[in-house]
């Protein structure tokens, strides 16, 4: 029997996500993206889970789309969230990247529909579907230049060059740099995450991943319409108490 493409795990209130194919470099095929989609889904409806480390088996994240799997027809794509069951849709709640060896091309791409990127040290970056003809279409082409200056992510989509991890965190496109394995620094932060509000943890990603959008006019009421319900929130009075009280917060997550 093959092993499954993906596996999850739940450490305290945080889901871990492994691509789970070392063999083929983690490449995505069609199991990979529905076990993907399927991982978020969970993170989503149980209340129980704050946040998700998205990592790839084996010592590397993910080389990309798996080639021979599209072309025996597979299609590595779940309605409604796109490419790896996250390009075009990702979760409510916050999902960490942590890469080891290589994100590449769609692998890149997985970590830039993350909201938070970890890296080992020697972690490589690139999107380098120019030099095969190709353009990185499952979102590095729109989502990179958001991440990164405009003018870096250019570079790195018409050269097709590789960065490193120490080059992805001088232009701001990682968070932290691990002295180890990406997930050991991920964990951290994912545990740092999961000690806040569950309600104040979605209505802060949602406010800061659709702002961008929003016009002068109508910013201040459409970040109301998602905060709005977070300040009158039984855990918002139950954050202030055990700040006076010096406890920590039993969050309710209503």
């Amino acid at each position: 029997m093959s092993e499954e493409a993906v596996l999850t795990e739940v450490d305290g209130n945080v889901l871990i996500i492994t691509i789970n194919r070392p063999a083929a470099k983690n490449a995505v095929n069609r199991a990979v993206a529905v076990g993907i989609g399927a991982a978020l889904d969970r993170l989503d409806a149980e209340s129980d889970l704050r946040c998700a480390i998205i990592t790839g088996a084996g010592g590397t994240f993910c080389s990309g789309m798996d080639l021979k799997a599209f072309v025996q027809g597979e299609i590595p794509h779940v309605e409604g969230r796109g490419f790896a069951g996250i390009a075009m849709r990702g979760a409510r709640k916050p999902v960490i990247a942590a890469v080891d060896g290589y994100a590449l091309a769609g692998g890149m791409e997985v970590a830039l529909a993350c909201d938070l990127i970890v890296a080992s040290a020697s972690a490589q970056f690139g999107i380098p579907e120019t030099k095969r003809g190709l353009a990185a279409a499952a979102g590095g082409l729109m989502k990179l230049p958001r991440q990164v200056p405009p003018r870096i992510a250019m570079e790195l989509a018409l050269t097709g060059d590789f960065i490193n991890a120490a080059r992805a965190y001088e232009i701001g496109f990682i968070n932290r740099i691990s002295d180890g394995p990406a997930i050991d620094e991920a964990r951290v932060l994912a545990a740092r995450i999961a000690e806040n509000g569950p309600m104040a943890l979605i209505a802060s990603k949602a406010v800061i991943s659709e702002s961008h959008e929003w016009t002068e006019a109508d910013m201040w009421d459409r970040q109301q319409a998602i905060v709005g319900p977070v300040m009158v929130s039984q855990d918002s009075r139950e954050g202030a108490t055990a700040f006076a009280e010096k406890r920590k917060p039993n969050w309710q997550g209503k």
